[in-house]
């Protein structure tokens, strides 16, 4: 068990995804763009007064260019010789170089003529890439954290696998390397292809799971067959390096539910994340060879076991060699903490750790003394950046039935927030509070939630807002535009002023009203 604790500790990044590389032939240079970021130094050249689209093609267009930023506000575009730090800056608009690869004709029309003969329902992701996935991703980015990519519920009806692939291949702009490939989908299904071993997992019995059977040497059918030699040609072997840069994704297909690929892509963690990083800090970048021991709080999970009501931080180890009981000292209000029972999760399971190490993950029981962006170390004059905070996608009104549930109703708004289940937002004017979320399901988790563990009957109703945007700038500033939007200002959580606004029309209109205010789509935890 320890070994497997320590195993999922080190995971990285391993998202639900669906992503396409074209057919290997020549290479083109992609810019891969990261709103609200500065890639630091560099400079080489500077293009005053233009747009986004001005400033992409002039560094496409330069092949000494690997990088630019562009200065929204005043329309400065800073091309860049090399990929420096990347650092969170609201109002720009950063992107590097990549070197895609693109097919030739033949691969293209090779493609096209299999296409008829492809299966026409496979994988269960009719949605694609949804909204979290996507500030998934920029968060992924703003870190330069490696992905390997898991396509799911391949023994479940959906769009086509190449629609999908396509697709993602366009919004996130990566190389793919397929791993393994699914052997038919939803009624079809027959199993999913290693394609580095040639062995086919097989589903058996009633529930159609998988047992552990595994076919060497397959004949496959015509049609597989062909499907699988297309993808083995048209998409680019993998590369260590450049999956470590973040420019490629091995690709894995399987189903959780019924566990195909599981085992596969725990492998893959194993034997391709690369070791522990310096991480960007204040005063200084954290090495993993520094003797301190020091970490940051990236997740609170609060009611893991209902019947205790436990809330438990997970608390990324950056240095040092943490031991069982030892005193670290939380940015958030300076006093030292003992961690008498750190615990390693796998799964369902959990064990108590008696040492970690840097890359390591631990959850840290506590009653709300830790929070998400919190630094802890042996000292307290450290702390971790590049912990955002994403504006909203959905806003509602929170309705509460009983009037006398407002005290719990503020704590459990306050709780999902701290875990990031939903953000909330209190207007200046009026008393129905606002919750953001990025996605439809997490209001349905939100009420869920309310009911079950907090014993708080509310509805959700329309909110007038559409979107929200943190609001920074000289405090005269500030309060000369508050002062003018009273009705649409409301505070955040921590106290931190927000606007909220109709529509993105509306946040532009406004932005250009009042030039020395700041309407920030992230904010640093």
């Amino acid at each position: 068990m320890a070994g497997f604790g320590r195993l999922a500790a080190k995971v990285l990044v391993a998202m639900l995804l669906l992503v396409e590389a074209a057919p290997a032939q020549e290479a083109e240079r992609r810019i891969v763009p990261t709103p609200d970021a500065d890639y630091f130094g560099h400079d080489y050249d500077i293009l005053r007064d233009v747009d986004e689209n001005v400033c992409e093609t002039a560094c496409l267009s330069d092949n000494r260019c690997k990088a630019f930023t562009l200065n929204r506000s005043s329309g400065w575009c800073f091309l860049k010789e090399d990929v420096g730090e990347l650092r969170q800056t609201p109002g720009a608009l950063s992107g590097r170089i990549v070197l895609a690869t693109i097919a030739a004709p033949g691969a293209v029309a090779a493609r096209e003529r299999l296409l008829p003969f492809l299966p026409a329902s496979l994988i269960d992701a009719a949605r694609g890439i949804e909204a979290q996935t996507r500030k998934l991703f920029e968060v992924c980015r703003l870190r330069s954290v490696p992905i390997i990519t898991f396509v799911n519920k391949v023994d479940r009806e959906g769009r086509p696998v190449f629609e999908l692939l396509d697709e993602i291949a366009d919004i996130l702009a990566l190389d793919v390397a397929p791993m393994s490939w699914p052997i038919g989908m939803g009624g079809e299904f027959e199993g999913v292809l290693d394609l580095e071993t040639g062995g086919v997992s097989r589903p058996e019995g009633d529930s159609r799971n998988f047992q552990g059977r595994v076919d060497q040497d397959v004949t496959l059918s015509e049609r597989f067959a062909e499907e699988v030699e297309l993808a083995q040609a048209g998409y680019a072997a993998f590369d260590g390096e450049a999956y470590r840069n973040g420019d490629l994704t091995p690709v894995y297909f399987g189903s959780a539910l019924k566990d195909f690929g599981v085992a596969e892509l725990i492998d893959a963690l194993a034997r391709h994340a690369p070791p522990p990083r310096p991480q960007p800090a204040e005063p200084a970048p954290i090495a993993p060879d520094a003797d301190e021991v020091t970490g940051f709080v990236f997740k609170v999970q609060a009611n893991m076991d209902p019947n205790h009501r436990d809330r438990i931080a997970f608390m990324r180890l950056c240095s040092g060699t943490f031991k069982r009981g030892m005193k670290l000292t939380p940015t958030g209000h300076g006093k030292p903490i003992a961690v008498h029972s750190p615990i390693l999760f796998f799964a369902q399971n959990r064990e108590v750790a008696d040492e970690a190490f840097p890359g390591d993950i631990i959850g840290i029981p506590n009653h709300g003394t830790l929070r998400v962006g919190d630094t802890l170390s042996e000292r307290a004059d450290i702390r971790f950046t590049g912990l955002p905070n994403f504006a909203p996608e959905i806003l509602r009104r929170v309705a509460l039935k009983d009037p006398t549930k407002t005290k719990q109703l503020r704590k459990a708004l306050d709780d999902m927030a701290e875990e990031g289940v939903t953000q909330v937002f209190y207007p200046e004017i009026g008393s129905n509070w606002i919750v953001g979320v990025v996605g439809q399901l997490q209001l349905e988790v939100l009420i869920s939630r309310l009911e079950a563990e907090y014993k708080v009957a509310a509805g959700l109703e329309p909110a007038p807002f559409d979107t929200a945007r943190w609001v920074t700038g000289e405090a005269a500033d500030l309060k000369a535009f508050a002062d003018v939007n009273r009705g649409a200002m409301a505070k955040d959580r921590d106290g931190n002023p927000v606007f909220l606004a109709k529509s993105a029309w509306e946040i532009g209109y406004v932005a250009d009203r009042y030039p020395k205010v700041r309407f920030n789509a992230t904010r640093e935890r």
